[in-house]
């Protein structure tokens, strides 16, 4: 499922217009984003977590050179399901 494939799904299941629809997911993906950048956690009960996790400097290789390449720390978005998703996932 893409983007364009939820904003009709939403759109069907709420009686909204598609663009009405569009917007509010992205305006959701924003929101989540902004509190990402912020440093804070955003928790959806039921469905799971955003977070951002500090990942440690480390040693990597380019690949076309075989060459060791330092790759420095960096903050990286993460996400975490709650038990109903994963319960639904696995049936």
């Amino acid at each position: 499922m893409n983007k364009g494939d939820l904003t009709r799904v939403v759109a069907d299941e709420t009686g909204f217009t598609r663009r009405d629809a569009g917007e509010a997911i992205d305006a959701i993906f924003t929101v989540i984003a902004d509190a990402l950048a912020k440093g804070e956690k955003v928790s959806l009960v039921g469905f799971g977590g955003f977070e951002v996790r500090q990942r440690a400097p480390r040693m990597g290789r380019n690949p076309q050179t075989g060459k060791a390449v330092r790759i420095k720390a960096r903050k990286a978005p993460a996400f975490r399901p709650g038990k109903p998703l994963r319960q639904a996932v696995n049936g």
